[in-house]
């Protein structure tokens, strides 16, 4: 696998690691009533986007090896430029329910599993 590969996965699994330790114990409402706590978990869904979307532009053969991965970098680009049309309720069910698939995916690529 490539360094670059390897270093964007690298990226997502630490913003990955954050969002679950940020929100580890917190409820849908801790997360609306706590706008650090949006902020900290936006900005590493940005990141995993970001990170994504670079790894994919320049090796597209790996989109094989993130389910759904052209929805993480939309839900990006809605969280940086449709800021003002992020819903909660939304991020924390991508939180919930998206990100431990991401999670585990981006560990068993690097993990060679």
């Amino acid at each position: 696998m490539e360094d670059d590969v390897r270093k964007h996965l690298h990226d997502i699994l630490e913003a990955c690691r954050l969002i679950e330790r940020f929100t580890d114990g917190k409820t849908l409402e801790d997360y609306r009533g706590d706008s650090m706590l949006r902020s900290a978990v936006e900005r590493q869904f940005q990141i995993i986007g970001e990170a994504l979307q670079q790894m994919l532009r320049r090796f597209p053969s790996t989109s094989m090896l993130i389910t759904d991965h052209r929805s993480i970098i939309n839900f990006r680009n809605i969280l940086v430029h449709g800021y003002d049309r992020v819903d909660d309720e939304v991020v924390w069910g991508v939180v919930k329910g998206s990100l431990p698939l991401l999670h585990k995916e981006v560990d068993a690529i690097l993990n060679g599993s």
